[in-house]
């Protein structure tokens, strides 16, 4: 290793590397098979067949049917799509219901909505979770009435892999005539997931080794939903011509997916929480103080988000640890990727109850099914010499 070229990613929460069977799919249509899915024409008709085909992918991912998918540019646009489509039907229908719910530790992109939806008139409840990233179901059901009219609780958080309960959110949502919605974008293709839970789901193609730029949105027959984006494509839920090449790419991706979650339930073994094991009780011997963030709740088979300290206890600054991995030709992060630029502390591990230096002091690593034992014996071969230099004696 070393040198300014990266040789092992252990960002994949981040972005996943495209497949190579997702890139193959994919080249047809971005050269030679490029015509316009909505044109009459034999060739416009094939890029339907394979828009069609491609979402059949995606919908057997999730338990769905393919007409209950909107395709869409990204997972916020569709989390946006979900949250504001069901709201306009509700402004218009249910004047009764203006209070929304959600937690602490979703995705800068809900979180972001959730307080411009404040600042609109609606009601929020904001759910704090414990040490391990969790929210409390009790809490939740202390703070929905006969007024709530969305629940939006992620499937499992992108920073510490925390598994979230979901399926009771949705059961007390509907208890209450409320609707539910889960940013399942890093759950789906690692653990199963069944949208027969959810009114709304969202999922993103990059983060299963498919392309960025395409996103998609599960919509339960008869939920309510109010087009974001004006046009007759998608059944009209969301105009603009499609990404053929994107969604033929989410396709792939997603159907070998569908394989790989058989086959490691198959044979009752997950190499990739093997891998994240192996290298969490590595990093823990080796770096002693260091600390699994979330360790006591059920995690993403492929995460784990480590609180390193000195042997006196005190927080080591995690970006100087990033950097000299950096050069070792390892990538890893601090957190979310599209809030890691700014200065502020993980607004996840904060809610967590962690202090601003201890939120500081932590890294993400984020394994695929592509991460070898190989690379991460070479990530914890570099951990002693980091140690020895930024560990204060």
């Amino acid at each position: 290793m070393g040198g300014d070229v990266m040789t092992i990613y252990l960002d994949n929460n981040a972005t996943t590397a495209l497949a190579p069977e997702v890139r193959e799919a994919m080249l047809p249509h971005l050269f030679g098979e490029f015509a316009n899915p909505s044109s009459p024409h034999s060739a416009g008709m094939a890029a339907r067949r394979a828009v069609s085909e491609a979402k059949a992918q995606v919908a057997a991912l999730i338990g769905a049917k393919p007409a209950d998918l909107v395709m869409t540019g990204s997972a916020t646009e569709a989390t946006h799509a979900a949250i504001l489509g069901a709201l306009r039907v509700i402004e218009e229908t249910d004047h009764h219901r203006d209070h929304i719910v959600t937690t602490a530790v979703e995705h800068p992109a809900v979180l972001a909505l959730f307080d411009d939806l404040r600042q609109r008139g609606w009601r929020v409840s904001i759910l704090p979770v414990n040490r391990d990233g969790l929210p409390s179901l009790v809490d939740l059901a202390a703070v929905v009435t006969e007024a709530t009219a969305l629940i939006s609780m992620m499937w499992a958080n992108n920073e510490t892999g925390v598994l979230m309960p979901v399926e009771g959110a949705s059961a007390i949502a509907h208890a209450h005539g409320a609707l539910f919605h889960s940013d399942a974008v890093q759950a789906a293709g690692r653990v199963p997931v069944d949208c027969g839970i959810a009114d709304y789901l969202t999922l993103s193609a990059h983060k299963m080794h498919g392309p960025k730029g395409v996103g998609a949105l599960y919509v339960r027959k008869g939920a309510p939903f109010h087009a974001l984006i004006h046009g007759h494509q998608e059944r009209r839920r969301r105009g603009g011509t499609e990404n053929v090449p994107g969604i033929v790419g989410f396709g792939a991706a997603a159907s070998l997916a569908s394989l790989w979650l058989a086959s490691f339930r198959k044979e009752e073994a997950d190499l990739t929480a093997f891998l994240r094991d192996r290298l969490e009780q590595g990093i823990l011997v080796r770096w002693p103080g260091a600390v699994v963030n979330g360790a006591g709740a059920a995690r993403l088979p492929n995460t784990s988000n480590i609180r390193f300290a000195d042997r006196r206890g005190h927080p080591v600054e995690a970006e100087e640890l990033l950097m000299r991995l950096d050069r070792a030709g390892i990538a890893v992060s601090m957190g979310a990727a599209c809030s890691s630029g700014g200065n502020e502390p993980s607004h996840v591990l904060t809610a967590m109850g962690l202090s601003d230096a201890q939120a500081a002091a932590s890294l993400r690593f984020s394994l695929s099914r592509y991460t070898t034992a190989t690379e991460v014996d070479a990530v914890l071969s570099e951990l002693p010499a980091l140690h020895a230099r930024l560990v204060v004696a």
